[in-house]
């Protein structure tokens, strides 16, 4: 969990510090949306989880040193979450598997604004 929650954080930052960056004010607008609705949903993921199993590891803070375009890091968020997401909570476990997905449809919507808005 600690190492979901830790992307996320790091989507968050990323996607605030090239919404500061852009000259596009629709990219602009589309990171703008995404790192609040992101940090919000990150926190209630971590929230819940706490409330199920007692318990929430300390979130690694997670560096990043490239200089890759933020779609591509929001793709393989999506990818790393895709390929993890039932080992870090079991797939029974749906009201947290929900709060997963609405995580992913966060990043789906902010790949949509940033590819066809933008």
């Amino acid at each position: 969990m600690e190492k979901l929650i830790s992307l996320l954080f790091l989507a968050r930052d990323l996607a605030h510090r090239e919404h500061l960056h852009t000259r596009s004010y629709a990219q602009h607008m589309a990171l703008n949306g995404f790192y609040e609705d992101i940090l919000d949903i990150a926190d209630s993921i971590a929230e819940k989880y706490q409330g199920r199993f007692d318990l929430m590891p300390l979130i690694p803070i997670t560096g990043y040193t490239a200089n890759t375009p933020i779609i591509e890091i929001l793709q393989d968020h999506l990818t790393w979450i895709a390929d993890n997401r039932y080992t870090i909570v079991p797939k029974e476990e749906t009201a947290l598997q929900n709060l997963i997905d609405e995580a992913v449809a966060v990043y789906h919507e902010g790949l949509y604004k940033l590819r066809f808005l933008s």
